[in-house]
């Protein structure tokens, strides 16, 4: 049986791989797995199914992606919010580049030349908004303290996020999350 692995833009989440799986058994295709980023079918597509798939995932906000580039971008993508959602996925010692390199099997200049033109940040950038948006998520929960949430994102200090989180944000953590006990409020109308 021939399988064909499809790699598939915005999976994000868990609820993005039941989605993706929904559609699949919507449209009767056959698959082995469907994880972050990518689906392995027991199956290779026609043109007519493969067309069938691109407009139902567009429906629901997903993309496949076909251009190898675009691939890298969204495995890196993919790689680091798994990172950062369960650090322990890596040793602490394990440099982001090193790591990317070797999941991904190209070198990290490589890797990085393609993200940064198609995205326009650095991989050094992108990994900072998603910390900061994972923090943000964290605050809005109220079940960690800020101690904690350093901890769990292995930030070097409490000072070191706080100093992070005001820099991209304009606002301190425990600003925002005075606000997010409040209701959350979009960090928009927070700089004037």
């Amino acid at each position: 049986m021939t399988k064909e692995i499809l790699h598939i833009k915005n999976m994000v989440c868990p609820r993005c791989i039941t989605s993706v799986e929904d559609i699949l058994h919507e449209l009767k295709y056959s698959f082995e797995r469907v994880e972050l980023g990518e689906a392995t079918l027991n199956e290779t597509l026609s043109a007519d199914k493969v067309s069938a798939l691109k407009d139902k995932l567009l429906k629901h906000g997903f993309e496949l992606l076909e251009d190898k580039k675009d691939k890298i971008v969204e495995a890196v993508k993919t790689h680091i919010i798994q990172l950062i959602k369960n650090p322990s996925h890596t040793s602490h010692s394990t440099k982001l580049s090193s790591y990317l390199s070797k999941e991904l099997g190209y070198d990290y200049s490589h890797i990085s030349s393609i993200f940064t033109s198609s995205q326009g940040i650095t991989i050094e950038k992108y990994v900072i908004l998603q910390k900061i948006e994972y923090v943000k998520e964290l605050l809005s929960y109220n079940e960690l303290t800020l101690s904690e949430i350093a901890d769990k994102l292995n930030y070097s200090s409490l000072a070191a996020l706080s100093a992070q989180f005001k820099s991209v944000t304009g606002t301190t953590p425990s600003h925002f999350k005075q606000l997010t006990d409040q209701g959350r409020k979009s960090l928009d109308n927070l700089i004037p």
